[in-house]
This record gives structure tokens, sequence and C-alpha cells, in this order.
């Protein structure tokens, strides 16, 4: 099995770069990981590289309280400053500071338990501020609630695209994975779909943000049942094209785009942003040590890592990516710290059996070869969704010069 470069020892104690980006508490790769990812989404609008950096001056990183103190800190002074500008009618800069609040409470809360009460509220902020920053948006940004079982709806954004005049323009339906949710997938997907024409719908599936914080909505290996109630509600709307919806899954989200195209026909065109052949083969010989053994076990919904393991035999592939008959797309990062080999599995399978797949394999010579590009999370965007407007057939130049 793969080793993975998560759990290979520092071989330097200071901060440094590597092929998979910055590389900060080289002794605390877990805590290392999630600050790339926060200092990579910077250049999406979530958040100050100087704000980052101050924010990781501050932290202990065997100390998880002292990362929730300092995000939750810097998250409130730019909510703050957000409101102020608004109240002064400085509406770009109240959008721009609460835009960056939304990424660093996503942060505060990352390592508290799933049942820490502090969670749900650290989220409420979160969602507040997009919101706020939403309403600005021209079109606005639409909160939503779908339908999905026992009464019980799933949070999502709606979001058309300004720079395309069609009545009903094609969308992307944008999911996390184990712990992202719907506000990052702007950071990480949605941001590039729009810009190119495509609306967005970004969407807290079973296991993800509000439907888990909310409900107690755990996950579930066959995706294709909520990703099916989510283009049951896009074909209620007539400024959607039902012929041209696709889906794009994020980290374990890739898992569940593979899964819900191999039985949801619907989908015009699938993403795995970062694929997974098997959860279980994936996770390796995890514990209940291992760095996201708290997540895995809220979001799968089971006390300890024995049962993840058990409930993880049917988060797998084989056997069920031959049935995708739209186009689909793999982009991994070639020094992924989760590993690569899951990556070409999927793609080998799929090409083996007649499956219209194309797999972008990014190397460190660009940047983006982290797990998701979390170094560079533009650099994914780009790649993913210029497949997508090519599967669509946009033209860009067309589309921008309006």
């Amino acid at each position: 099995m793969e080793e993975k470069l998560i759990n290979q020892a520092a071989d330097r104690s200071e901060a440094h770069y590597k092929p998979y980006g910055w590389h900060h508490w080289p002794d605390y790769p877990w805590m290392s990981y999630q600050f790339r990812r926060a200092l990579g989404e910077t250049q999406e609008g979530g958040g100050a590289i100087s704000e980052c950096f101050q924010v990781a001056s501050r932290i202990d990183p065997s100390d998880s309280e002292s990362w929730h103190r300092e995000w939750l800190r810097v998250g409130d002074r730019n909510r703050e400053r957000g409101d102020a500008a608004e109240a002064n009618g400085h509406i770009v800069t109240a959008q721009n500071s609460w835009l960056r609040a939304v990424d660093y409470y996503r942060e505060a809360e990352f390592w508290l338990a799933g049942d820490d009460p502090r969670r749900l509220a650290v989220f409420d902020k979160l969602e507040e501020c997009t919101a706020k920053w939403g309403q600005y948006l021209n079109p606005a940004l639409e909160p939503v609630e779908i339908p999905y079982l026992d009464g019980k709806n799933l949070y999502a954004y709606f979001l058309r695209s300004p720079v395309n005049s069609e009545k009903r323009q094609p969308v992307l339906m944008c999911f996390g994975g184990l712990d992202s949710f719907k506000d990052e997938m702007w950071f990480m997907v949605a941001h590039g779909a729009i810009q190119r024409g495509i609306s967005v719908l970004m969407v807290d599936g079973p296991g993800q943000g509000g439907t888990i914080r909310r409900h107690g909505i755990v996950n579930r290996y066959d995706y294709e049942v909520p990703v099916g109630k989510c283009i049951d509600y896009l074909e209620t709307r007539d400024d959607v094209d039902p012929k041209r919806i696709a889906m794009s899954g994020s980290s374990l989200g890739g898992y569940y785009a593979a899964r819900a195209a191999s039985f949801e026909h619907r989908l015009a065109a699938a993403v795995s942003h970062g694929a997974i052949w098997s959860v279980n083969d994936l996770w390796g010989e995890a514990d209940d040590s291992h760095g996201l053994a708290g997540h895995i076990r809220w979001v799968f919904g089971v006390s300890n890592m024995r049962e993840a393991f058990e409930k993880g035999k049917d988060f797998k592939l084989e056997g069920v990516i031959d049935k995708i008959r739209c186009p689909y797309l793999i982009v991994h990062g070639g020094y992924d710290v989760l590993g690569v080999d899951q990556a070409t599995k999927v793609y080998e399978y799929a090409k083996a059996n007649g499956v219209n797949v194309t797999l972008d394999l990014i190397g460190e010579e660009e940047t983006g070869a982290e797990h998701c590009q979390h170094d560079n999370p533009t650099l994914g965007q780009e790649r993913v969704n210029d497949w997508l407007a090519d599967v669509f057939g946009i033209d860009q130049r067309a589309l921008l010069k309006g």
C-alpha cells in the first residue's frame, strides 16, 4: 500500500516549502495541512496572507484550543469590520471582510468535537457572513433548503452566473467531503464555475455542514440518493437547463461524485476533485489516534474507527463506476499528502470499462499538487471548470464579450 506523505516523519523542524506547499509545523502534519488549506484559500478571497500568519504565530500546534481561539478572534474581527463598513455604505469592503470571516470561522470550528456546542455557534456565524456577503452579489445568493428524507432538508446555496445571458443556465452542483461543506465550495470550485457562465448549487449533503450540525444526518455510501433530490429541486427551476446539470465532489466528495454519476444518469458531467477508490484502503490501518479520527467518527455516525471500517466497506467504486455514462473528470494532486494511487486506480478501472474519463494529475512544478489543490485552489478551479465549460459547449471568448 502506498505510503502517505502526511505520515512521513519530518526531516526538518522549521517551517519550509514542500512539493505540496507550505509546511508550517513539520512535527504536526495535520495542523500544517489545515494551515496550508487556509493559506491557499486567501487567493480566492477566503482570508489575508498576513492575517493567516498572524494567527499561526499565536497558535500552539499541540493545543487545538489555541487553534480555535485564534481563528475565532480573527473571524470576529473581520465580521465586525464588515458590519461597520456596511453601516458606512462601504459595501465592497464589507463583502471582502465577511468573505474572509467565512473561511476563518471554518478554521475556528475545525478541531472541535462534533458534539461541542461551540461548533454550531461558530457555524451559525459563518453562515451569517456568507448570507451578508451574498445579498450584495448580482444576482444575489439564494439560501435554499432541498427536501430530503423524513421531513428533513439539505442546506444549500444557489447562485446564477452574472456573465451568462441564457435564461436557462447550465449548473454545477458542488459537494464537499469529510470536512468541507457548502460555504467552502466557493473557494474550491464554485467561483470558477460562475466566472465561466455556469450557475452553482453549493450543497451540504448528508454528513456535511448544516445538514449534520442541525439535523444530525450522517453520511451514506449511496450518494445518488441525496444527489437525486438535488436534481429534483433543480428541475423545478425555470432558470436551469435540466440537460446540463453537473456534479463536483471534493476530497471524500470525489467518491460521492463518482458513485452518484454511476446511478443518477440525469447528470451531464461529473468531477472527482480528488478521487477515492476505496475509503477503507485510503484509511489503511488508521485507529482512533488518526489525525482525522474525530471527523471520521462524527461524519460516519460511529463510536470508533473499528465501526468506521465496518461502515466503510460499502464506500468503494469497484463494480460501480463501470456504470457511468456521462463525461467524467478526475483532478488530483501529484503530491497529494493522502496518496495518489487511489486516483490512478479509479482512472484505470473507469477507462478499462469504457467510461469517458479524463485524469488530470497536477505536478509540483505547477503547484496545486496538494490534496484538492489546497496549496493553489485557483489552479484547481481552472482545471475543473475549463473542462466543464468545454463539456457544456461554452465559448468563453463570446461569453465574456457579452
